[in-house]
């Protein structure tokens, strides 16, 4: 193995293997060997997570349910357990935060860690070696990872090494690594933005590395200069320490009082989809709902109720009108309405596919590329027309 350069940075990028099932077969041994898929029960469901052995019948994560069931009708199908997996994703996390000062949790079940001058005393590869046998003895959960000079050559590396992969990939080593590989292995390539390059004959890594700069710039803006450097190996992205967020909220006082409870629901569901959609850009769920309430005489009150985790628009709106309802009792003008999130755990929105539709799957991701895209403002429910703004 060749040494590294001590101005070179050295990136973990480390992956729970299957952590869904990983973590229910700790709980039932039973489970161990048999093909499992876990999400939606219902036949109009998707598929959240699935293990190896159903993965070679051709079932993947995001799958309806009802195909994965035909693919492979031996399967184990379990709702899934987010209380679990939250459990066992912050044990992880507190075994390598006593380990490594800093470290980026990406989501429920993948870390980012800059590792840089470990080589001086262990070894970068043998010290991330060491770490991951330490979580597997600890915690029962196998990690793969990769390590290299940066975030997106790691998360790649750790994606070829699975399962229970770890590789290393030297600067030098980097353009013969990525070259052969589909461009859909690159991190955040999302599926119109392959199906353009297909359109265009650039299919490889190689391909796009090898295409003008330009002309990437001028098909995708800021977003394709981004993309040819990641073929080129180049990502200066920083780890960014990891911090947990206790809740997240949002509150209106208005111009004038009011009792009009149509204009007040409405305003409910505008504030919880800014809400809800920054939840979901940050990777994060919430079990704990609250609305807050404070009268023109200043008497402010607040019901709250405990859920399943989510981020879905639907489930929080639905949730948030019913507390509204009991908590407005006393019909006298309304200064101040809020809702406030807490309970929060880190995962991406798949966790939420349990119970969600295939086609509701697609219509809330093709929502929140438009709100990434144009800004969260650009698409609201219709009820939300009008809604009165606050003071603050």
């Amino acid at each position: 193995m060749l040494l590294n350069n001590s101005n070179q940075r050295q990136i973990v990028h480390a992956d729970l293997d299957t952590f869904f099932v990983s973590c229910e077969r700790l709980r039932d041994s039973t489970l161990n060997g048999l093909p499992i898929i876990i999400g939606g029960t219902s036949g109009r469901g998707v598929v959240s997570s699935c293990s190896y052995e159903s993965r070679v019948f051709g079932v993947r994560s995001a799958m309806p349910m009802r195909y994965a069931l035909k693919l492979c009708p031996q399967a184990r199908v379990i709702k899934g357990d987010m209380e679990l997996y939250s459990q066992k994703s912050k044990e992880v996390t507190e075994i390598i935060q006593d380990s490594m000062p800093l470290v980026e949790k990406a989501s429920v079940d993948e870390f980012y860690m800059d590792v840089t001058g470990m080589d001086k005393f262990f070894g970068t590869y043998k010290w991330t070696d060491e770490l991951m046998q330490k979580i597997h003895h600890e915690s029962g959960l196998a990690m793969s990872f990769g390590l290299s000079s940066n975030k997106t050559v790691s998360k790649i590396a750790t994606g070829e090494g699975k399962p229970f992969g770890k590789l290393h990939i030297t600067p030098d080593q980097t353009t013969h690594f990525l070259n052969p590989l589909s461009i859909k292995k690159i991190p955040m390539l999302g599926t119109e933005t392959y199906r353009e390059l297909s359109r265009i004959g650039i299919r490889s890594i190689e391909q796009l590395a090898g295409s003008p700069q330009e002309f990437m710039q001028k098909l995708f803006g800021k977003n394709g200069v981004s993309l040819w450097n990641k073929a080129q190996g180049i990502d200066n992205a920083p780890v960014i320490p990891y911090s947990e967020r206790k809740s997240i909220s949002c509150e209106r006082t208005f111009l004038k009082d009011t009792t009009d409870v149509i204009q007040l629901k409405a305003l409910l569901v505008k504030m919880i989809e800014k809400t809800a959609f920054d939840l979901r850009n940050s990777s994060q769920l919430t079990s704990v709902i609250a609305v807050k309430i404070r009268y023109s005489n200043f008497d402010t009150e607040t019901k709250q109720v405990r859920i399943s985790y989510t981020a879905n628009d639907d489930k929080i709106i639905k949730v948030v009108k019913e507390l509204f309802d009991k908590l407005y009792q006393r019909r006298m003008l309304i200064r101040l309405i809020g809702i406030r999130f807490s309970g929060l755990v880190r995962g991406s929105e798949q966790i939420s596919l349990f119970d969600d539709t295939v086609n509701k799957v697609r219509l809330n991701e093709a929502v929140d590329r438009m709100k990434k895209r144009f800004g969260s403002h650009v698409l609201t429910k219709a009820e939300t027309f009008g809604a009165y703004n606050g003071r603050s």
